[in-house]
């Protein structure tokens, strides 16, 4: 969601930051889970507010929701972009889930300045649906295509991502912001986990071609449905999936 930075293609890097765009576009979906990546807006020296501005007025203008937020590691080194991981559900949240991601120390430049990347964050929970339990997994990976590098190379954040995958017993559902430009290889991995991608051909970002943002899910659940969803209140589309549970699933 960009923390509440509108799309602006004439000026994107300096677009307003308007919340309630983002508030009316996961309002119109009327979906049972949301799951959002950079909810909150880094700011100097990688300071974490507490409570999180963004994520409090979330929970406020979404009642009904139950709504669990992680931030990554804090860490000064942090660039001026978007952070923090949310889940919204309808039904009750229970057995929350933090895992922190590290990032390999490759150096690179950012406005004359040489540093390193900062860790990145897996969150989790569980609630029941129509008495079926599910597992609910939110990240946000790496972009190692923006530092001339990729995840194939430095692959630690998709293999601990892979080993929840497969650690999964029972309907589970991954969705996030995953920064892989050639996203074959993802799908591939996930893949021997035993999970599938809703899509994996529309393009989800509006500042490249690429394919960065899935929603995974395991044989338990059936996807009947799928939408990339334009929208103005991020850079990136929204992906709106349905599933239903799988006959004789757990």
């Amino acid at each position: 969601m960009q923390f509440g930075e509108v799309w602006d293609e004439t000026c994107p890097d300096r677009a307003p930051i308007h919340l309630e765009e983002t508030i009316a576009e996961i309002r119109r979906h009327q979906a049972d889970l949301v799951m959002l990546q950079e909810v909150e807006q880094v700011l100097p020296g990688g300071v974490q507010l507490q409570p999180p501005r963004n994520y409090t007025r979330l929970c406020a203008e979404l009642p009904g929701y139950a709504g669990h937020f992680g931030y990554p590691k804090a860490d000064p080194r942090e660039l001026p972009f978007g952070i923090g991981l949310a889940i919204f559900s309808r039904t009750p949240l229970r057995d929350p889930l933090r895992v922190d991601l590290p990032s390999p120390p490759i150096e690179f430049e950012f406005q004359g300045r040489k540093t390193t990347p900062t860790d990145r964050l897996l969150i989790g929970a569980r609630t029941t649906i129509h008495g079926r339990e599910l597992q609910l997994l939110n990240t946000h990976l790496l972009a190692f295509f923006m530092l001339g590098s990729s995840s194939e190379a430095h692959p630690q954040q998709r293999q601990i991502v892979a080993q929840h995958l497969a650690a999964a017993r029972g309907p589970c559902v991954l969705a996030g912001d995953f920064n892989v430009s050639r996203h074959g290889s993802l799908v591939a991995q996930f893949a021997a986990c035993g999970f599938r991608t809703v899509q994996e051909h529309e393009i989800t970002w509006r500042r490249r071609p690429f394919v960065l943002d899935h929603v995974f899910h395991n044989a338990p659940l059936r996807c009947v449905g799928c939408q990339v969803v334009p929208t103005r209140a991020s850079d990136h589309h929204a992906i709106v999936a349905d599933f239903e549970f799988a006959q004789g699933s757990g």
